[in-house]
């Protein structure tokens, strides 16, 4: 989650062991199941790990607990896939929306944009906006088209990054699964007037 006051690039919290769309992917794969579908057939809630530490979640218990219990549980039908479903996408929903309200109230915050393969997800939308309007602000989400990552998103932050003076020789580039966001210098919010940018707004840099 980041928090833009300015031109800082703070991040605000932490998701412990495994992002929110590792931790559903897992879930697709211990259950086989299609989330956001069959959450909308979900009738019974099943009570799942709930790990909140200030801003920071862990989702790695909610997953064991998972595929510690869900077979015995569909096996003597306890629940059903869909509750399953329901229960996983409501407490882990639950969990964004409490530390997103919390960053904001610390940032003085009204506005959220959801952004990442999670942020498709109509229900999380849902949730998100209701928090937002309840706190006098506003929801900014929008779709697959431009919420997954993609190429062109990745090859335009390369570009910000290369018209400020950000460069890594080819033989010292490497790589890790553990990349953090806040350990990365956005510089082209730091100083949109650098000369690199030859006075073009971001929008505006094309490459040659």
């Amino acid at each position: 989650m980041l928090c833009l006051p300015f031109w800082l690039n703070n991040t605000t919290n932490l998701t412990i062991v495994f992002g929110v769309s590792s931790g559903i992917r897992k879930f697709y794969i211990a259950v086989n199941l299609l989330l956001e579908q069959l959450a909308k057939k979900g009738v019974n809630f099943v009570e799942l790990p709930y790990v909140v530490k200030g801003m920071d979640v862990s989702f790695s218990g909610i997953l064991s607990y998972m595929e510690a219990t869900a077979p015995e549980k569909l096996k003597n039908n306890e629940c059903t896939p869909a509750d399953l479903c329901y229960s996983l996408q409501e407490t882990v929903f639950a969990m964004l929306v409490e530390i997103t309200e919390r960053a904001m109230a610390h940032c003085d915050k009204k506005d959220v944009l959801i952004v990442g393969g999670v942020g498709c997800n109509e229900r999380l939308q849902e949730m998100m906006r209701t928090m937002c309007s309840e706190r006098g602000g506003n929801l900014f989400a929008t779709d697959d088209r431009y919420c997954i990552d993609n190429g062109a998103m990745i090859a335009y932050t390369g570009l910000l990054a290369y018209a400020h003076g950000e460069m890594t020789p080819l033989e010292e580039s490497t790589f890790t699964q553990r990349f953090r966001t806040d350990d990365v210098q956005a510089v082209w919010r730091e100083d949109k007037n650098s000369s690199n940018m030859n006075g073009k707004e971001e929008g505006e840099i094309q490459c040659q």
